[in-house]
């Protein structure tokens, strides 16, 4: 017989080979897109999920209708295919980088759970709107064109909804005593979208059209700073 020392260290292997095979398999999902990611999360639920009308599992609870309407308002991960997005967004940048005189222009684009928000600042060098008012100025005229364009031709009308939303600052009101920053911020929101209907985009794909005036300041922004006067796009999955 061979000399002894057991087993043990066959154990320890399985082990070492285990935790390997977990940690690959760690990487290669992070490594994937929003599209791989949702059809895994789907596979991994539980297949008792939806086994009553009042349960977000197998036990019914209570107040899981609340519950329910409080999760992201996405059905997996991947409701917005992130190649539709990346499409937009290299689209928009192509088009600032390919004209120079708009190659500083304000704006961000992320993905959220609700969908994708695209958010235009009305920098004060560089303003979309003119001051104090809901009249675009040339260069709000030229952003919106291109974002129209652009919506129209990436994001598909059966299965999308689009929401504009105006913002304004908190100092709007002492700069402006005579204008009221919720008719202004909601005035805004209605011309951008019907200046984007008339550039292609179709009345059904708008949702919702909203001016919360400073209500809803940026979070990424110091309070008084001028980027929380911005419009807001949200393109939701229907």
């Amino acid at each position: 017989m061979a000399g002894g020392g057991g087993g043990a260290w066959k154990v320890a292997y399985a082990d070492f080979v285990t935790a390997m095979m977990a940690l690959f398999l760690v990487l290669w999902i992070i490594s994937q897109d929003e599209q791989i990611k949702g059809n895994v999360q789907q596979y991994f639920r539980t297949r008792f999920a939806s086994v009553t009308k009042q349960s977000v599992g197998i036990i019914p609870i209570e107040n899981a209708d609340l519950i329910r309407a409080k999760r992201a308002h996405f059905d997996k991960a991947a409701a917005i295919p992130l190649d539709q997005v990346r499409r937009l967004n290299d689209d928009l940048r192509k088009v600032f980088a390919d004209n120079p005189e708009f190659i500083d222009m304000k704006y961000s684009m992320r993905m959220t759970d609700e969908g994708l928000l695209i958010e235009f600042f009305n920098d004060p060098n560089r303003r979309l709107f003119r001051d104090g008012a809901s009249e675009m100025t040339d260069d709000g005229i030229f952003l919106f064109r291109i974002v129209a364009w652009n919506l129209s031709k990436h994001i598909s009308r059966e299965s999308t909804l689009v929401e504009v939303e105006g913002h304004t600052n908190e100092s709007f009101t002492k700069e402006h005593p005579d204008k009221d920053e919720w008719v202004v911020s909601t005035d805004r929101a209605l011309k951008v979208r019907k200046f984007m209907e008339r550039e292609g985009m179709k009345p059904h794909q708008f949702q919702k059209v909203a001016g919360y005036g400073n209500r809803r300041p940026h979070k990424n922004y110091p309070k008084d700073h001028a980027y929380h006067n911005r419009v807001s796009i949200m393109v939701r999955p229907k």
